[in-house]
Order: structure tokens, then C-alpha cells, then sequence
């Protein structure tokens, strides 16, 4: 059986029609062959010296030359050539006003609609004619009256050429001005949403280290109070827990608070200080008890060094998501948090025992690294986090960090 072939689509041979008109352009069409109708029924003519003596071929450039203005717009480079031999047919008739004047009209709308290389040559080829009709009428007649005739050729040709390329350049100027601003435009609207995108992140980072804490400790002394069936143990579980998620929700409150005033006297509040990892390291100690933990605080810094407030802010954060992530999933032991100051930066380091761990757990994301990781490039720091040796066929987990101190760079960041 054989299939029928798939018919192509014929290549179309029908030519494009010719340009449509402008509605402006017949308007002027018709009101030049008017005008020049009207002259030509009371006998107004130029001159009198022609060579086509009949009344009615004068009619037949003015005809000539309206068509021309009706496709000024649509077809400019034709228009142009058209109208040419227009007015050099005219000047061997009697010679219509309104010809002259549609001519000029031809010559200026080529220069301002047609292509941007004819707009160039024109305004230099009528000018050359200007200068050579000029010159050549200098010889030939030898008296002032060739310089009356290439001035009125000027007029005629060169000035509406020029006066066409002034225009052109104008509108390319306000064409440009308002590309550049719709670029502008555009680029302030990239940088809002790149400075929303970013601001969401930055809200996402301080969300999940504000709450982390205190839901992790819920979540495993809830666990813990589930599995043993011991009042006491029960008690303490269920005091944890209240005293975790007052914590949690008044921090949470704090962060709405600051998202929906924008003034600067909340921002303070906002952002914690190394002066208060006391407090978070009793408050660590006190989640882990249960769990075997024992958190210790060593900062060996001196109390007079000064630190810009986006690291004081960072190694605050950094030290509190290391905290949850030991309370989650370190196995008993202690847990150290080392704060060291040297010339240039200041080091962060926690360490937490790594192994299996016997009682309960909280499952974890992932999101904690990747926000510390975040916040430590926002610095130019050092983020190392990973398992390392303790010297008795044991390992540890350590985070450890390297923050830049200098001034500049924190109040950049």
C-alpha cells in the first residue's frame, strides 16, 4: 500500500502589493493637487519661458508630483527619485506653484522617513547641486542673476534637506533618551527584586536560628517525657518544654515586631550581641542536662576589643545553630565553645561529641549549615564544619569559623 505524499507548501508567487498610503499623506496629496488645480484655472503659472507650450502639461508634473506625496511616508526613496523628474519636467512647462512646493515637501520627507543612508546622502546631494547649479549658471550667464536662481535652488532642495536631518536627529535623541530610561527602569526593578530575594534570606536566616533552638529542645524533651514513665523525669520534660516555647514565641514575636516597623528604634533588639552567649550557653546546658550534655563556654578574648556589629551578630548566630545542632544530634559529653580574638579576625569554634547516640533525637534539615556557610561568605570568613580525631579512637564534631574584624569590611557586609 503506498501512503499518499505530504504536499508542501507552495513558495507564494504573488508580489507584495504596493505600500498602503498614509491617511496624512492623502490628505496633503490632495490638498497640493487642489491647490495647484486652482492655480492652474486662473492662469498662474511661473514663467513664461517653456518649451511644452500647451496649457494642459503643466498638469502633468503637478499630477506627477501629488501621487509622490502620497507615498512620501511609505515609499520615501521612490517618492524622491519620482518627484525629481517631477520638477525637472515642470521647469519645461509653464510651472505650477504648488509642484515646487509639494517637491520640497518630498525632499524632507525622505530625509526624515527613509532609511538612515539616504537620510545621510541627501542633504550632500542637494547640496552639490545647489553649488554646481550655481556655478554653472555663473558662467553661462555671467551676471547676478545666477546667483538669484542658485539660491532659489537652495530653498527649493538643500534647505528642506537639512531642515529633514535636524528633525531626524532629534527624534533619534528622544528615541535614545527613552530607551535609556526604559533601561534604567528596568535595572532599578532588577535591584528591587534582587534586594527582596535577598531580604527574604536574610529573614529565613534569622527565623530558623531564633526558633531552631527552642523547637529542637521541645522536640526531644517531649520525646523523652513520651518513652519513660517516671513522674519526676516527666515534670522536668513538660518545665523544659513551657519554658522553651515561651522562649521561642517571644523571639518570634520580637522578629514580626521588627518586620512590620521599619523604624531604627526595633532594630536593636533584633540583634544579639557575644554578650549574651552566657546566657545561651546556661540555656544549652540546661536543654541538653537530660540528654548527657555539658555545655562549657572558654572565651579568652580581652573585654575591651570592639567588634562591628554584623560579626558580633554572626558569631552569635553561628555559636547558637552549633548549639541546636549538638542538643540534636551529639552523643553524651561536653560540648565546647571557644571564642579566640586575634589581630585581624576572631575565631569561633564548638565542638561536640560525634557518635551514636542513645536517647532521643531531632530531625534536622540541613538548613543550619547552609545558613552558617551563608553568613560567614556575607563576611569574606573561613566556615570549616566536620569530624575530627580526639586522640582516644574517638571523634568530635566541630564547627569552627574565622571572621575578619576589620571595620570596614563588617559595616560593608
Amino acid at each position: 500500500m503506498t501512503l499518499p505524499r505530504p504536499e508542501l507548501p507552495r513558495p507564494s508567487l504573488r508580489r507584495p502589493a504596493f505600500p498602503r498610503p498614509h491617511r496624512v499623506d492623502l490628505l496633503i496629496a490632495v490638498s497640493g493637487l487642489a491647490g495647484g488645480l486652482l492655480l492652474w484655472a486662473f492662469g498662474l503659472y511661473v514663467t513664461d519661458d517653456h518649451v511644452f507650450g500647451q496649457r494642459w502639461a503643466t498638469l502633468v508634473p503637478l499630477t506627477v508630483m501629488a501621487a509622490t506625496e502620497a507615498l512620501r511616508r511609505t515609499a520615501p526613496r521612490f517618492a524622491l527619485v519620482v518627484a525629481t523628474l517631477a520638477i525637472v519636467g515642470d521647469q519645461l512647462t509653464h510651472g505650477n506653484l504648488a509642484t515646487i512646493l509639494m517637491f520640497t515637501d518630498v525632499v524632507y520627507a525622505a530625509v526624515v522617513y527613509g532609511t538612515p543612508a539616504l537620510a545621510r546622502r541627501v542633504p550632500y546631494t542637494t547640496g552639490f547641486i545647489t553649488v554646481a547649479t550655481t556655478g554653472v549658471l555663473l558662467v553661462w550667464w555671467q551676471n547676478a542673476i545666477a546667483l538669484l536662481v542658485g539660491a532659489l535652488t537652495g530653498m527649493l532642495s538643500f534647505l528642506p534637506a537639512v531642515t529633514g536631518s535636524i528633525v531626524r536627529n532629534h527624534r533619534n535623541a528622544a528615541d535614545a533618551a527613552r530607551l535609556r530610561a526604559e533601561q534604567t527602569a528596568l535595572l532599578a526593578e532588577m535591584d528591587r527584586a534582587q534586594a527582596v530575594v535577598a531580604e527574604r534570606a536574610r529573614m529565613a536566616r534569622e527565623l530558623h536560628d531564633m526558633v531552631a533552638n527552642h523547637l529542637s529542645a521541645i522536640a526531644i524533651h517531649s520525646t523523652a517525657a513520651l518513652s519513660l514513665d517516671e513522674p519526676a523525669t516527666t515534670r522536668q520534660a513538660l518545665t523544659v518544654i513551657r519554658e522553651n516555647s515561651v522562649a521561642g514565641l517571644t523571639e518570634m514575636r520580637r522578629l514580626i515586631g521588627l518586620l512590620r516597623d521599619s523604624g531604627a528604634e526595633t532594630e536593636p533588639a533584633a540583634a544579639p550581641t557575644l554578650a549574651g552567649l552566657d546566657a545561651l550557653v546556661a540555656q544549652a546546658g540546661a536543654n541538653g542536662g537530660p540528654a548527657g550534655l555539658t555545655v562549657v563556654l572558654d572565651d579568652t578574648r580581652e573585654p575591651a576589643g570592639g567588634l562591628p556589629a554584623p560579626v558580633e551578630l554572626a558569631a552569635y548566630r553561628i555559636v547558637q545553630e552549633s548549639l541546636t545542632n549538638a542538643l540534636k544530634h551529639a552523643a553524651p559529653g561536653e560540648v565546647r565553645v571557644t571564642l579566640a580574638q586575634g589581630p585581624g579576625s576572631l575565631s569561633v569554634t564548638v565542638s561536640s561529641p560525634y557518635g551514636e547516640r542513645p536517647g532521643p533525637t531531632a530531625p534536622g534539615s540541613g538548613a543550619g549549615l547552609v545558613g552558617m556557610r551563608e553568613r560567614v561568605a556575607l563576611l569574606d570568613g573561613v566556615f570549616e564544619a566536620g569530624p575530627v580525631p580526639d586522640g582516644e579512637s574517638r571523634k568530635r564534631w566541630r564547627v569552627r569559623v574565622e571572621l575578619p574584624v576589620d571595620r570596614n569590611d563588617g559595616e560593608r557586609a
